[in-house]
């Protein structure tokens, strides 16, 4: 979500204090041509301002798919613990954590590992680059429409969050959330069939056919396992659990966005300080955005890994019968609070990580250094 520009302007309302953008903004109606409007303001006032260079336009993308990285290889460990808690009964986060160094090395806490590394910054840049141009979207239709435009009311000093800029950035998170899900998920699926496929290969009592096919996962690669789940499945078996990805991204990555604008606008309006010069802000309200959502929406990722799990042993054009969406039972929460340590443990390494790569961006000079013969 999860897992879902420049963070201070794409997921937090305290950089939209004014409408003129700090200096990496990417206002979707101004970041499609920096270079073409610098050119027209060289040709129309004759400036001599320097080409910007190509690391500093795209300082988002690169932040944010470097800081992505980091925060998967760091939390990773705790997703490993969390999906083999759903999806079997383990007498708790030590058993589970002793079990499987016992019977895997450290090695099995990173199973999986490559499929959200390699997804990760297309993922993130397509997730971010959404959010952002659907907020500046809906924010000008509340305007035109409704009379009232979220973007404006969180630039004025002292604002708090209104039903508006919920229903603003909840509607754009929402719509992110949507469109990375149909990139996301073969990635996810296949990180998961490489976390449990010991577990699934060493399961009892199970049908003979279905052990078989279980057995074909074990210890595959990313790659071997993404041409399994197609040998047996088919072309669409990629997209196994597709309607249950797409439920639980659309809901948890609305939800995400609207719990971290809206309470990063509260901690910063308090502090009284610019987000840019509040990283605890930014902490705070990343880790419980994360947490927010997660116990929100945990039923259904629950539900979403039994049945992909249930799925990769079934042959093309088997049905898999599909569990039900039980809320409040509590073999529905297995690994929540693992789910909301690692989350808060990711957003706190991946904008601590964002900011400091941004910074260092920043730093360097406009135009690239001239080539010396």
């Amino acid at each position: 979500m999860p897992a879902e520009s420049n963070v201070q302007d794409v997921t937090s309302p305290a950089s939209h204090r004014t409408r003129t953008m700090p200096q990496g903004s990417t206002n979707p109606t101004t970041a499609a041509a920096p270079v073409a409007s610098s050119s027209t303001s060289n040709n129309t006032t004759g400036s001599t301002e320097k080409p910007r260079r190509w690391l500093k336009r795209y300082r988002t993308q690169v932040s944010a798919s470097s800081a992505s990285v980091l925060s998967t290889i760091t939390a990773f460990p705790l997703d490993s613990v969390k999906t083999r808690l759903q999806i079997y009964p383990y007498n708790g986060f030590i058993d589970c954590v002793s079990t499987t160094y016992k019977t895997e090395g450290m090695r099995g806490f990173f199973r999986g590992v490559t499929a959200p590394l390699a997804s990760v910054t297309l993922v993130r840049t397509v997730s971010f680059s959404i959010y952002q141009r659907s907020k500046y979207t809906y924010s000008d239709w509340m305007g035109k429409n409704m009379g009232f435009c979220p973007l404006d009311h969180v630039n004025k000093t002292g604002a708090y969050p209104t039903l508006g800029t919920l229903a603003c950035f909840g509607l754009a998170g929402a719509t992110a959330g949507s469109g990375i899900t149909f990139i996301a998920c073969p990635f996810e699926l296949t990180k998961l069939s490489a976390q449990v496929s010991v577990l699934m290969a060493n399961q009892k009592n199970a049908d003979p056919k279905r052990q078989a096919i279980a057995m074909s996962y074990h210890n595959k690669g990313t790659f071997q396992t993404l041409a399994n789940i197609v040998k047996h499945r088919g072309l669409s078996g990629m997209y196994t659990g597709l309607n249950l990805h797409l439920l639980r991204d659309t809901l948890g990555t609305g939800i995400y966005f609207a719990t971290y604008e809206s309470s990063k606008q509260i901690l910063t309006t308090v502090s009284g300080k610019d987000a840019h010069k509040n990283p605890i802000a930014v902490l705070v309200a990343g880790a419980l955005c994360g947490i927010v959502s997660w116990a929100l929406i945990y039923p259904i990722d629950s539900v979403k890994s039994i049945y992909q799990r249930n799925a990769l042993m079934y042959s093309r054009k088997e049905k898999v019968p599909l569990p039900k969406i039980r809320w409040f039972r509590k073999d529905m929460y297995r690994g929540l609070g693992v789910s909301m340590g690692r989350s808060a443990a990711v957003n706190a390494v991946f904008f601590s990580a964002f900011e400091y790569f941004k910074k260092k961006i920043n730093a360097l000079e406009d135009s690239e250094p001239e080539a010396t013969l």
